[in-house]
């Protein structure tokens, strides 16, 4: 099947050739012809199934027909966070290139005035978050009795945020008679009830089992103690072979001191978190998108608001506390069809969380093993060999300078300084702060923590 077959005008087909797709995901094959049919949907799809474009890509169409009244919206789209928000966006602007369509992106963190104009003018598809929206609405800036079009995306982040009563608040204020599309990954019953009070005679949707994880990720969980996180973390990031990486964790006060970790040890990272204006955010963004960094840690403000192509790992520093984050977290690599590898850090106190990730995926997480291993392991006790230089004594000859001892006592000893932390000069004497080891060039003994959990 492709695009052709769904029912687009050629305009709209022309716009997404150049965007590269040729086929549409499983979603957007179900999706786009009954939305082009204006029937009420419920699409419930895991993160990185192409979602977004299967409602984008119908509502160009379906939009190209219609005049613009100022302050009256022709159709809206509610995001949970300014993230997603932007880059819904940024998929109206590269599908509706071909179109007359004007849009307005109305989201906290920046000035209201540019908004407030564009509104004015008159736009055909409004994209909001619900706080700025509601702000306006009680301020009388907007009208949304000319809707024609609703669509309530990551319902169940809607949930999580406590965006609901909002959300009926604007259900309750648009006409009666409109098309209505909600889109989450998992379905508790909240969000059912919400679909059966505002969406009529729905088409239900699902192209995977709600709380599953994509098949084209694979995700290992390492044992670890909670004071060698870091330097397991680091060991991972030099030796997976990983080209950009998203690192979640569960504190804003934790994403900021692990980048400051990270930076210190050479790595080109940024951050993201709920504490950083809008303008920041979007700075970090870009530079990670760019290539300026190719790590960027993160707290859960982004765990669904990223859509970047090319991750090529996820790394959750921290298990994280509600089981449904953990999907959405590694969801954001192994997008469009790409392998993924996924990485959950877990300390002894993380073990009640991992449970309950597992128990709502069905799947037990692999254990990360010396077999998944990417770059090739010296054996426990194996010295590393210098290369002979001027003034250097040789091997032969350092060997004979010091006394021998037993096999076993030298192999223990050599043991214990591999496992014993290295700490830097100057620094504060914390386990975090080891010299870090050049991407690519480790060929010492096996990490430590590859033996925990294995006989």
């Amino acid at each position: 099947m492709t695009f052709a077959d769904l029912g687009l005008s050629p305009e709209l087909l022309a716009a997404v050739e150049d965007a590269g797709y040729t086929e549409p995901t499983a979603i957007q094959a179900q999706a786009i012809p009954s939305v082009l049919m204006m029937r009420d949907i419920i699409g419930i799809a895991q993160t990185g199934t192409g979602k977004t474009a299967s409602f984008v890509l119908p509502m160009i169409d379906v939009m190209a027909a219609g005049r613009r009244r100022a302050l009256m919206p022709r159709s809206l789209i509610l995001e949970p966070t300014r993230e997603l928000a932007a880059q819904v966006a940024e998929n109206f602007e590269k599908y509706g290139k071909n179109h007359d369509l004007k849009m307005a992106l109305l989201i906290g963190g920046v000035q209201m005035g540019d908004q407030l104009k564009t509104l004015n003018e008159g736009v055909d598809v409004l994209i909001a978050t619900p706080g700025r929206l509601m702000d306006l609405f009680e301020r009388g800036k907007i009208l949304l009795n000319g809707c024609e079009l609703l669509v309530i995306d990551e319902a169940d982040r809607m949930l999580d945020m406590g965006f609901i009563p909002d959300i009926e608040f604007i259900c309750s204020k648009l006409p009666e008679t409109r098309q209505t599309m909600l889109f989450s990954a998992t379905m508790p019953p909240p969000i059912e009830k919400l679909a059966k009070t505002f969406l009529s005679n729905p088409q239900r949707i699902e192209t995977a089992r709600a709380a599953t994880t994509n098949k084209d990720i694979t995700a290992f969980k390492v044992p670890v103690k909670s004071r060698q996180k870091r330097e397991t973390l680091r060991w991972l990031l030099q030796n997976d072979l990983v080209e950009t990486a998203i690192i979640f964790a569960n504190r804003k006060t934790t994403v900021r001191e692990l980048n400051k970790s990270l930076q210190r040890h050479g790595f080109a990272s940024g951050e993201i978190h709920g504490d950083m204006d809008q303008a920041s955010r979007l700075k970090e963004l870009d530079r990670f998108k760019s290539g300026n960094v190719n790590i960027l840690v993160a707290s859960d403000v982004a765990a669904r608001g990223l859509d970047i192509k090319g991750v090529s790992h996820v790394f959750n520093f921290d298990t994280p506390w509600h089981p449904d984050d953990y999907v959405h977290r590694i969801g954001r690599t192994g997008r469009a069809g790409a392998k993924g590898r996924a990485f959950t850090l877990v300390a002894d106190e993380d073990a009640e969380a991992i449970a309950n990730v597992e128990k709502l995926t069905g799947a037990k997480i692999k254990v990360f093993g010396k077999k998944d291993v990417r770059v090739e392991l010296a054996q426990p006790g194996a010295e590393r060999r210098t290369s002979s230089s001027e003034g250097a004594p040789s091997e032969d000859a350092s060997r004979k300078e010091r006394p021998n001892k037993p096999r076993r006592e030298k192999r223990e000893d050599d043991e214990a300084k591999v496992n014993k932390p290295r700490r830097a000069r100057g620094r504060r004497s914390d386990e975090e702060d080891t010299e870090p080891v050049p991407a690519g060039e480790w060929n010492g003994p096996k990490p430590g923590f590859l033996d925990v959990g294995f006989g």
